[in-house]
């Protein structure tokens, strides 16, 4: 008897500068970025927010997720300027991390490279957009609202 050799779903190996994983349960948060979208999960059951996007719920271990929209505004919490950098990420220095607070949720990420120090300010309004890399890799980023 022959087994049936089967499809392996690494569509998330086409995110970031660096991917770590190309197997994920949110794997269709690749289709979306290339759909200009970013999103996140919402448990159905409990209402929790997750972003990065989750499969299953911390909180109510329930797997019963849907999709959202990361859109609108965020409020800059916090970012740091990194001059050094993890493997992988060598070549991008200098450039700015930082937390988004969306209100039900919270979204860490880059600060697009266009923003100069002086335009950063905590308590700004900032939007999460997709963002396609020199190699064709697909990230999101933080620009000015």
């Amino acid at each position: 008897m022959m087994s049936q050799k089967k499809d392996v779903d690494d569509r998330f190996k086409q995110f970031g500068t660096v991917s770590f994983t190309s197997i994920t349960k949110t794997n269709d948060f690749i289709d979306y970025l290339k759909d200009n979208k970013v999103m996140g999960t919402r448990c159905k059951d409990c209402g929790l927010s997750f972003f990065p996007p989750r499969a299953d719920c911390h909180k109510c271990l329930a797997s019963n997720m849907e999709w959202f929209e990361v859109s609108g505004k965020g409020k800059l919490v916090s970012y740091s300027k990194l001059q050094y950098a993890p493997i992988g990420f060598e070549k991008d220095v200098p450039y700015c991390i930082a937390l988004l607070d969306y209100g039900d949720y919270k979204v860490f990420g880059r600060i697009a490279k266009d923003l100069t120090d002086e335009d950063i300010q905590v308590g700004m309004e900032m939007q999460t957009v997709v963002n396609e890399l020199p190699s064709g890799q697909l990230n999101y980023v933080f620009v000015k609202a």
